[in-house]
Parts: structure tokens; sequence; C-alpha cells
């Protein structure tokens, strides 16, 4: 990520799969993490010496890989809350999404669409209300592979010299 995005990434994450990939990828870790809260104050703790976040919450997976429904909704509503925390501290460009689907329905990863939030001074008001897979497929940014998604957040940190050359 420094080399080709010009980056310095931290990735803070609890699972150790995800730990490994972002090292792969030349992103530091933290280690010792076990709560989103623990996420959340430890981006606050490296926010300034950091130019790239990936914060990686295993539960909304994990629960919907058991099926449950519920848990899944209250590991969502329990992120929510967090929200305020990661605006205060005011990012250029704010990202929620997935790295896939898991519906607790299936209980398994899917081939489903992940709903892609993106926030920027630069992004144009889209009148989507709610962060849904439906919404999100209707929203500006529509249906787009996920491997354009580092090049909209570049983008919209006015980190490319020109988009799509």
């Amino acid at each position: 990520m420094q080399e080709r995005f010009k980056l310095d990434p931290l990735a803070i994450a609890t699972y150790p799969m995800y730990k490994g990939l972002a090292k792969l990828i030349g992103m530091e870790t933290i280690d010792s993490l076990f709560t989103i809260e623990d996420e959340v104050r430890d981006l606050e703790q490296w926010w300034s010496k950091y130019d790239f976040f990936y914060v990686h919450i295993k539960k909304t997976d994990s629960l919907g890989e058991d099926g449950n429904f519920h848990s899944k909704v209250a590991a969502i509503e329990e992120i929510d809350k967090y929200i305020p925390q990661f605006m205060n501290l005011n990012p250029d460009v704010f990202v929620i999404t997935g790295d896939h689907s898991t519906p607790a329905k299936l209980g398994a990863h899917s081939w489903h669409p992940n709903p892609f939030m993106l926030l920027s001074k630069w992004i144009i008001p889209d009148g989507t209300k709610r962060f849904t897979e439906q919404e999100c497929m209707h929203g500006g940014l529509g249906c787009f592979n996920a491997t354009l998604a580092i090049n909209l957040m570049l983008a919209h940190a006015l980190k490319l010299k020109k988009f799509g050359a």
C-alpha cells in the first residue's frame, strides 16, 4: 500500500487472518484487541500517525455464519453506536462495507452484493436514506466491482492525479 497507493496504513482487527492479510499488503497491525470498543479506542490513539485505517469487525460475519439473525442485528447496532466517534476524527473519507455478504438466513458467505457507503466532502448526494443492500444498489455508486473501492476512496481523498488513468 505504501508503494502503490502512497499510503501509511494501519489495520485494526481482532481476527488473526485479517491481520495476516493486512501485513501481506504492507499494513502495520496492532495486537491485543478484543472488542469493538478496543478497536475504536486504538483508532483514536493512532489517528495522527497514519493516513489510512482498515478497521475490521468480525462479529457480523461470524454471527451470520451461525445463522443468528438477532445477534447479528445487535452487533450492527453496537457498531452504529461508535459512528459518532469515527466522525469526530473528521476523516477525509469514511467507508463502511463488508468483504463479503453473510446472510444469517443462509448461514454462510454468499454471492450477494455488499452495501457500500462512502462519505467525503466531495461526494455527490444521491438521496439515499438508509444503509441497506437495496438502498445502496440504487444509490449514486450503484453496483460495482469491489476492486474499484480503493480508487473511489483515493479519489474522494484527492490522492489520485487523475481518476481512471
